[in-house]
């Protein structure tokens, strides 16, 4: 476990040490957040505030890699790349959004085809890897199922899926970050206690990152992390989960994430459908910013219920 507590201040100390290098050249280089038309009313004020700095966690997290340790395994370099990869995708959605002075960047397919490629990458690897294989825990017994031919397109599924879902959470000054950190704590215990010391250290990595991080990007917030961050975010949970051969326990430690994708899909096929909404505004976060809740509340609340919800997630399992 010192390995993973060092990744974590290693990690936090570097964001720290970068954070006050990276946020001014965002802002020389006019990389400011565009803020949908249709959002809350009261987000139009952020309008400029830098983007992109999910780039501070994501260097933080592959210097750390390497100081920490002299050999990477194999389930480590994966991560890295899952990680970086989907930054990358996040990075190019960015890159034209400011470009183009608008809150929109790669068309979806664009976007869906990067995140699938990615994806196929890391499915195909855990499959053809002796340790995972197509196997999957089952949460709340200690029995593994078997999904075959099935695991690859499965996985693609749920890794796509997670990410997007990250991404969506992220909409108020420390919600994805805050949120993820507790989740990213949830798999290095996991990992740890599985003795995938590399995994941890990951984690490790992560959280002292998204630790950083929130200095900067909790309320009112510095530097948002764009897409960027978030798809990145998406990619390393994504990672952990398959990994750790644990996607199921996605749906319970990533709750707030099922909670906010299930309300975009909800208020979507109900305006469809009877031309009425479920929620005042979509994702959900938003609907409680209409309810008048603050953004602090709400980061306050949905960070809480992954703290139950994580600690439920280690009943489902068994080391």
């Amino acid at each position: 476990m010192q390995i993973t507590i060092y990744s974590t201040i290693i990690s936090f100390l570097i964001v720290l040490l970068i954070g006050p290098v990276i946020i001014p050249a965002l802002k020389r280089f006019k990389f400011g957040q565009s803020i949908r038309e249709d959002g809350p009313q009261s987000h139009l004020k952020k309008t400029g505030t830098p983007t992109m700095g999910g780039v501070m966690f994501i260097i933080s997290i592959i210097i750390t890699t390497f100081i920490i340790t002299s050999k990477i395994t194999s389930s480590l370099w994966i991560a890295l790349i899952t990680t970086a990869g989907y930054g990358l995708i996040g990075l190019l959605d960015d890159s034209l959004k400011i470009k183009r002075k608008r809150n929109l960047g790669l068309r979806a397919y664009q976007k869906l085809i990067g995140q699938i490629s990615f994806a196929l990458i890391l499915a195909y690897f855990a499959y053809t890897n002796d340790k995972i294989g197509s196997m999957v825990h089952i949460p709340f017994t200690d029995k593994m199922l078997d999904l075959g031919i099935w695991y690859i397109p499965f996985m693609v599924f749920v890794i796509v899926g997670v990410t997007n879902a990250v991404n969506l959470t992220d909409g108020l000054d420390g919600l994805a970050s805050g949120v993820t950190l507790i989740v990213c704590v949830f798999f290095a215990v996991v990992a740890y206690g599985l003795g995938a010391t590399d995994l941890s250290l990951f984690c490790g990595a992560l959280v002292g990152g998204l630790l950083g991080f929130l200095k900067y990007n909790s309320y009112p917030a510095q530097v948002f992390m764009g897409d960027t961050g978030s798809l990145a975010l998406g990619g390393a949970i994504s990672a952990l989960a398959v990994l750790l051969k644990m996607p199921f326990i996605l749906i319970i430690v990533g709750a707030i994430y099922v909670a906010e994708t299930l309300s975009v899909i909800i208020q979507v096929v109900s305006f469809k459908l009877t031309g009425k909404r479920v929620f005042k505004m979509a994702p959900l976060h938003h609907h409680f910013e209409q309810e008048g809740w603050h953004e602090t509340k709400i980061v306050a609340w949905f960070s809480i219920f992954t703290a139950i919800f994580c600690l439920i997630g280690f009943l489902a399992i068994s080391f």
